[in-house]
This record gives structure tokens, C-alpha cells and sequence, in this order.
């Protein structure tokens, strides 16, 4: 071979050792859920009842619990992987920072609970690795890998349970349009039925101005969320404020029907959605490496 060949080569050698191990970490899975399954290992029932139990749990206490499983983490540890993943999720409130992550690296047989700043004095390091090597690994080793981790979690809630955290806020998750359309179905009879006497009593302008304002602050007083409340205070002025068009229809509506309004925000219409899809995300809890692992 030429000179000029072998430089090539060698170059080409070089920068092929240099790049690979850059690309070879395993990418951090994006936060689907409060359970994310890449090898399908739990059923769909499973992953559905463990869901439900974090989800209830967060609405209660406020710390959020995420649980990933992955083939491998290699050629990272999972202590490595860990906290990339915790990092990129922030599992737990902002500044609270009561998250935790149960992560199992099935392949490698490899596990560990990672665990946010503000729960280290609960979910200690002594404390994760119990769960871990008295609940968890026993029944990994039978095979039951749905049980072990349905029962490392229960125990991780009812260790965090003994922790006094501050009160979850209220707050309300939207996993569709579908679960929107009953609040935009309220805020249309709001507006043109008992906004009609509004409208009536002080004019167009003010009388829709204070029909949004209305529906503005029964939102937020009953939902919690700003955001929701400015805008389906919005869309109620631009409904009563041309709402005239309809004035034929108006007087009778305001009459039979203004007493709707409390029935329609109890219907239940704005419940927690079934699924996480679309709706979970880390509340921006921050993690240090506290928490323990383990293997089976």
C-alpha cells in the first residue's frame, strides 16, 4: 500500500475510535407516561393498573414516581443512565423535588430506584436498597416482573407517604380535545343564555365583558388553571358580544336555563384523563444520585 493510504487509515481508524463511543450511549427514552415499557414486558393491564395507582397517588401526595424499563443500558452503568434520565424527566415538583424512578435494565439484569433531593431524607439509600433486594429481586427471580415492580412501587409509596411534602395544588389534566368539549359546551350556554341578562341590564360591550370575566373566575376557582381560565374567559366575550345575532333565541334560553351553570361544572366532563399519553410530563424535580441498585 501507498503512504497516502495507509494515512488514511489510520486517520479514518482514529476518528471512528473517537466518535463511537459519543453515539454508543443508549438515548434517554422519551417520557410517554408514568410507565414507559420498551421491551414488553408488562402487559397492557399492567401497565394500565400501575398507571392508574401513580396517578392516584401523585393526586394525593404530590411526589411523582415514574417507572422505565429498557433491554440494556450498556456501555453506561445503570447509576450513569440513571441520572441522564433523571435529568432529562424531572420526575417531581419544581423545588420540592420529590420525584423517583424505578428503572429496570432487563437484559443486563440490573435495576435501581433513583431518587429526587427531597425525598432522600425518606427514600434513603439504605431504605431504596431494601425494597430493592427484600421485595423486588425476589420476584424477578421467579419471572414475575410485573409483581416485583407492582410491589416495589407500593413500598415506595408508602415510604414517601411518611414524608411530610406540601399539599399538591389543584390542577387538572386535558388528554384530548374530547375531555375540552364539554367546558367549551358550558361556556356557549353561559355566554348566550344567562349572559343575555348581562347583556340586558348593561349593555352589549359590558354586559359581555362581565359575562367572560364570570366565566373567567368560575374557572379558575373550580379548575385551578389561569392559563384555562383566560381563555374560556375570552371565547365567552366573543360569544356574548355577538350573541345578538341570536336574540330571538336568547330571552327563552336565559330563562329556562340559567340555573346550568353549577350542573354543568359538576358533571365530571373535566376529569383526569384515562391515559397518560399526551398529558404527563416531569414537574421539574432535580435529582443528585440519591437512591440505590441492585441486580437478580
Amino acid at each position: 500500500m501507498t503512504v497516502n493510504l495507509w494515512r488514511t487509515i489510520i486517520v479514518f481508524a482514529l476518528l471512528l475510535g473517537w466518535a463511537f463511543p459519543a453515539f454508543a450511549d443508549v438515548a434517554v427514552p422519551q417520557l410517554t407516561g408514568r410507565v414507559v415499557d420498551q421491551t414488553g414486558t408488562l402487559s397492557s393491564s399492567d401497565v394500565a393498573s400501575l398507571t392508574q395507582e401513580l396517578r392516584d397517588f401523585e393526586a394525593r401526595k404530590g411526589s411523582q414516581i415514574a417507572v422505565l424499563i429498557v433491554p440494556t443500558t450498556q456501555p453506561e452503568t445503570i447509576e450513569q443512565f440513571s441520572i441522564r434520565v433523571a435529568d432529562a424527566w424531572k420526575i417531581g415538583r419544581k423545588k420540592i423535588d420529590d420525584g423517583a424512578i424505578l428503572i429496570v435494565a432487563k437484559n443486563d439484569r440490573h435495576l435501581r430506584i433513583e431518587v429526587g433531593y427531597g425525598l432522600e431524607g425518606a427514600l434513603t439509600d439504605v431504605t431504596s436498597r431494601r425494597i430493592i433486594d427484600e421485595i423486588i429481586t425476589p420476584k424477578f427471580r421467579t419471572g414475575d416482573f410485573a409483581g416485583g415492580i407492582s410491589d416495589g412501587v407500593e413500598r415506595m409509596m408508602r415510604v414517601i407517604d411518611g414524608e411530610p411534602l406540601p399539599v399538591p395544588s389543584p390542577t387538572v389534566n386535558f388528554g384530548s380535545l374530547d375531555d375540552l368539549a364539554p367546558l367549551f359546551i358550558v361556556t356557549l350556554f353561559v355566554s348566550i343564555g344567562i349572559g343575555g341578562f348581562f347583556r340586558a341590564m348593561l349593555g352589549r360591550l359590558v354586559g359581555s365583558l362581565a359575562t367572560g370575566g364570570i366565566i373567567a373566575v368560575l374557572t379558575w376557582l373550580i379548575l385551578g388553571s389561569a392559563a384555562l381560565a383566560m381563555g374560556l374567559g375570552a371565547l365567552g366575550f366573543i360569544i356574548g358580544f355577538i350573541a345578538d345575532l341570536f336574540s330571538a333565541i336568547t330571552p327563552g334560553m336565559g330563562r329556562s336555563r340559567g340555573g346550568s351553570w353549577s350542573s354543568g361544572s359538576s358533571s365530571g366532563g373535566w376529569s383526569s384523563s384515562s391515559s397518560d399519553s399526551g398529558s404527563f410530563s416531569g414537574g421539574g424535580g432535580s435529582f443528585g444520585g440519591g437512591g440505590a441498585s441492585g441486580s437478580w
